[in-house]
């Protein structure tokens, strides 16, 4: 059995994703494979939505996004309550690389930055690494904040009746 989650830190306020003393505009230059791990770190928006449970229909592949979320996600701070041991409490979180990237960006969300740089498309001009706040990613409506429910209120085999447009 998993060890039990912890409580999110609700203390953490300021942005956990280092952002400072980054090269400039490194997105737009730099292929995904050559980032340093702090710049591969902060390409991540905030958004929450990865943490989504998402249903595949062995069929088509066609993916459904489910407003139920990892057990781990805060929904109000759309934040990994222990995103360092993650893998620990949820085994099945996958580790996003540059690596493993090409195999799962399918079913990463339309406005992940890490798919958009895959496919070769530019940042929404609200992610974080252009405006400079944490919080533009919530502000413009992109983020999961404030109407998820957790995978653990909701039976796996319920999920199907929470499904949602790709967030």
């Amino acid at each position: 059995m998993p060890p039990k989650a912890p409580a999110f830190d609700a203390c953490q306020t300021r942005d956990p994703i280092g952002r400072d003393g980054l090269r400039e505009r490194y997105w737009e230059r730099v292929p995904l494979r050559n980032l340093t791990p702090r710049e591969w770190e902060a390409l991540c928006d905030g958004c929450g939505k990865c943490c989504l449970n998402k249903l595949e229909d062995p069929d088509t592949s066609e993916i459904a996004f489910t407003r139920v979320a990892c057990r781990l996600l805060d929904g109000e701070t759309c934040r990994c309550a222990s995103y360092a041991n993650r893998k620990s409490y949820v085994p099945e979180c996958v580790v996003l690389t540059p690596k493993t990237l090409p195999k799962i960006a399918y079913w990463m969300p339309s406005t992940c930055a890490y798919r958009l740089l895959h496919e070769g498309k530019p940042l929404y001009d609200w992610h974080p690494l252009i405006t400079g706040d944490p919080d533009s990613v919530h502000r413009a409506g992109q983020s999961v904040q404030g109407w998820t429910v957790s995978e653990a209120e909701v039976p796996e085999d319920e999920w199907e009746d929470h499904i949602i447009e790709d967030p």
